[in-house]
């Protein structure tokens, strides 16, 4: 069915009144008083700023209220493992990156959260690509990752990056391209990755690896610059940036994605109820802009399809993490 423009601006007003009156219906019928959208990293970055989009169109369809809660500390498992031990009731929803719960296991022997008895899936939350930035450390002459590889070569003192946490994504991103590059980059962790842009253009670190929109600011002043991109095509929010196949690295594609989940314990219907606010929610007009504006891809699943990306990436990596040899636990 093919619905015209005009047709849905025409039913606006009509649509309003009925979304309030299903909302305090929907409201009723899930009975949460205070929905609490928990991510355990900072204030101001990627996983704040969906959350909070998001949290503002649970209500009143499916909570009275909403809030968000940054629990943050140990890469984001504080977070994953208070999850594990909230109400069922659809009151505590996590969002958490995949790093979490497709790389943690590969390099910590003991976490404190099993990533798929411990949670339920409910939807994917957005996608994107990772970026690589250099700051005022980096001489401004290196402008490509092959130069910025050989610079690290000769300065090995100064062969470190940025990264949102230790065993993240980017992380891995970082140090996959040192190992094909032949130089040993040093990660650095931070509680997010506005922190390590922070750091980076404030000079205290070299280079940072995160989503490619949190650099967007700070390319747009002339703090940084991007050297790459780790997707199959180039990002539309960085498309002047080539990608690391573009440049010689055609095994460096890495995406990574974000993703709601209930308390293990969570019933199909409340699981049902949430999915549904949430593909409400990504798919509003303001939300898909405000993400897009970060360089992420609003986009919603069914909860078997969320299920199923991470029981891939969770194969996907395990190789990739053996051949870079590391382990949070030494």
């Amino acid at each position: 069915m093919t619905i015209s423009r005009r047709h849905v601006l025409s039913a606006i007003p009509a649509t309003g009144l009925l979304t309030t009156t299903i909302g305090r219906g929907a409201w009723a019928q899930s009975n949460i008083e205070l929905a609490r959208v928990i991510t355990g990293f900072a204030v101001g970055g990627t996983a704040d700023v969906i959350s909070r989009r998001v949290a503002d169109k649970l209500r009143p369809g499916y909570a009275r209220s909403a809030l968000v809660e940054n629990r943050t500390g140990a890469g984001g498992q504080i977070a994953v493992q208070y999850i594990k031990g909230a109400m069922a009731d659809g009151s505590a929803v996590l969002l958490t990156p995949m790093s979490m719960l497709c790389i943690y296991p590969h390099i910590y022997r003991k976490l404190p959260y099993d990533p798929v008895a411990d949670l339920t899936p409910v939807s994917l939350g957005c996608m994107f690509d990772l970026a690589f930035g250099v700051g005022p450390q980096v001489p401004a002459g290196v402008r490509t990752i092959n130069e910025y590889l050989a610079w690290a070569k000769a300065n090995p003192k100064m062969a470190s990056f940025g990264v949102p946490a230790s065993g993240s994504v980017p992380h891995f991103a970082g140090a996959l391209l040192g190992h094909a590059g032949g130089v040993q980059l040093q990660q650095v962790a931070y509680r997010g990755t506005l922190p390590a842009i922070q750091d980076m253009i404030g000079g205290q670190i070299p280079a940072a690896c995160g989503p490619v929109g949190e650099f967007t600011q700070f390319v747009q002043a002339g703090n940084c610059r991007l050297l790459a991109t780790t997707g199959s095509k180039r990002s539309r929010f960085a498309p002047a940036v080539p990608t690391l196949v573009e440049q010689g690295f055609p095994n460096m594609v890495h995406r990574e994605w974000f993703g709601f989940y209930l308390p293990p314990k969570a019933g199909p219907g409340t699981v049902q109820r949430l999915n549904a606010a949430l593909a409400a929610a990504l798919a509003a007009p303001d939300v898909v802009s405000a993400l897009a504006a970060i360089g992420l891809e609003a986009q919603s699943s069914s909860p078997a399809e969320l299920a199923a990306m991470q029981r891939k990436d969770l194969e996907h990596w395990a190789p990739l993490v053996k051949s870079i040899g590391f382990s949070a636990d030494t």
